[in-house]
């Protein structure tokens, strides 16, 4: 009598049904992937530079940090404080506040990249307190009436300058929509003064304004219109200026850094401070023009921005990333800190508001660290081939060395000038020694 090894079907089904039952119940709890997703956590890859510079490290706002071990616990009832005057600045019940969140609930689950865990009562409460938190510091900063005296964040201690740096960071942000619904029902209660603050934009661009350098911020409510959070508002301010023009694709990732380009006779220029993406480089006279740029509160601002870029925009041929072009060619740039002294030299970087200078360089020697640039669109793409192509002729070499090791200052030139002539009268006496012996 044979004996089969072999399971009947039913048996196999019977025996995988409780684990394909428990993976099958998986699938039901698995988020909504949506186009409204534009809150992200940073990448490790451009994490891993300065873990601080995407941290809060007073306070949180959302739900990404809520809770988070080394922030600020006074806030907590400061921000209690705010909601209780953001109510009486409304005059309408916490009721209808609530109200207002909970409609709009599954719309800011989906702005977070990760599945939020608060159940639905927390992430309301967190929502509204940290909304309400947001927009009060905003019009405290406004509006000196509105600001107590012994109010802990605008008098003692001074605490705002902490609390603007959280602001700015990509995790520790609210979808500005929630906020423009909020603000709609403290608009009356406002001074009759402030008739040009019509949205919670221009409010933000009035609070931001001394961070974002450029001369105007554009008030022009249009351009705004679709902006997603702060950050995504410090995108669109740093792009204004722009002459907006087509990238290319990068030919070649190898971009010259800035003690190679000073071996071939390059000039720099610090540029003017509209518009940090103006880099240019002229052929004619080999000069490179660079923004200057502050190192500090600015490229705190700016690895934000770049990390929002990196997370939400598309790498295709129609998609021009003008942080992450900006950020990998200036990261071409300096690769070393003889690159950061010329910037310095230059007068292109300035270290501000950092108490370590050498932690200060750190931004500018790693700021394309982590960077995955859009090679189909390249915003430098025709500077970054003109550079190549100058340093790859030996004439500018030449001149350069013959400039910086010979005529480097007055007196090497006339020295040089006058072994020239030494060696000229030297040359002629010994021509005329000759003849006069034949």
């Amino acid at each position: 009598m044979e004996t089969s090894n072999e399971t009947a079907p039913n048996d196999i089904e019977n025996q995988y049904t409780p684990l394909a039952d428990s993976m099958r119940k998986e699938f039901t709890t698995l988020s909504p992937m949506s186009s409204s997703c534009c809150i992200y956590r940073v990448p490790e890859r451009i994490r891993c530079v300065n873990e601080k510079l995407y941290t809060p490290q007073a306070v949180s706002i959302g739900p990404l940090h809520h809770g988070r071990k080394g922030l600020n616990p006074t806030l907590d009832e400061h921000k209690q404080r705010y909601l209780k005057d953001f109510m009486d600045r409304t005059k309408v019940s916490l009721e209808d506040h609530i109200k207002t969140i909970k409609d709009q609930e599954e719309r800011l689950r989906c702005c977070y990249a990760e599945p939020i865990k608060y159940s639905s009562d927390e992430f309301v409460r967190i929502i509204l307190v940290d909304a309400a938190f947001t927009i009060e510091v905003l019009l405290k900063d406004r509006y000196d009436e509105f600001v107590d005296e012994n109010d802990r964040i605008f008098n003692r201690p001074w605490m705002l300058q902490d609390i603007l740096k959280d602001m700015w960071l990509i995790e520790n942000q609210l979808p500005l929509f929630i906020l423009k619904d909020l603000f709609e029902a403290c608009k009356t209660s406002l001074p009759s003064s402030s008739h040009n603050i019509t949205s919670i934009i221009s409010l933000s661009l009035e609070f931001f304004e001394v961070l974002l350098r450029v001369k105007k911020l554009d008030d022009n409510m249009e351009t705004y219109k679709s902006v997603a959070h702060f950050v995504d508002l410090f995108k669109r301010v740093f792009e204004i200026p722009l002459q907006r023009k087509a990238g290319g694709k990068l030919k070649s990732p190898n971009i010259p850094s800035l003690t190679e380009l000073h071996q071939v006779g390059v000039r720099f220029k610090a540029g003017r401070n509209e518009n940090i993406f103006g880099i240019e480089f002229s052929t004619s006279n080999g000069t490179l023009t660079i923004p200057r740029i502050a190192i500090g509160f600015e490229t705190g601002i700016i690895r934000n921005v770049l990390a929002f870029e990196q997370c939400h925009l598309s790498n295709n041929a129609n998609a021009t990333s003008y942080m992450s072009s900006y950020a990998f060619f200036m990261g071409g740039l300096v690769k070393t800190t003889k690159d950061v002294e010329l910037l310095v030299e230059y007068q292109i970087a300035k270290v501000e508001n950092v108490s370590d200078t050498s932690e200060g360089s750190a931004p500018l020697n790693a700021i394309s660290t982590g960077v995955v640039p859009n090679v189909l669109n390249f915003y430098y793409d025709t500077i970054c081939e003109d550079l190549n192509n100058y340093c790859s002729k030996p004439w500018h070499k030449w001149k350069a060395n013959l400039k910086q090791n010979y005529f480097n200052t007055p007196w090497t030139s006339i020295s040089v000038i006058a072994a020239v002539v030494l060696l000229i009268l030297t040359l002629v006496q010994t021509v005329f020694s000759i003849i006069s012996v034949t």
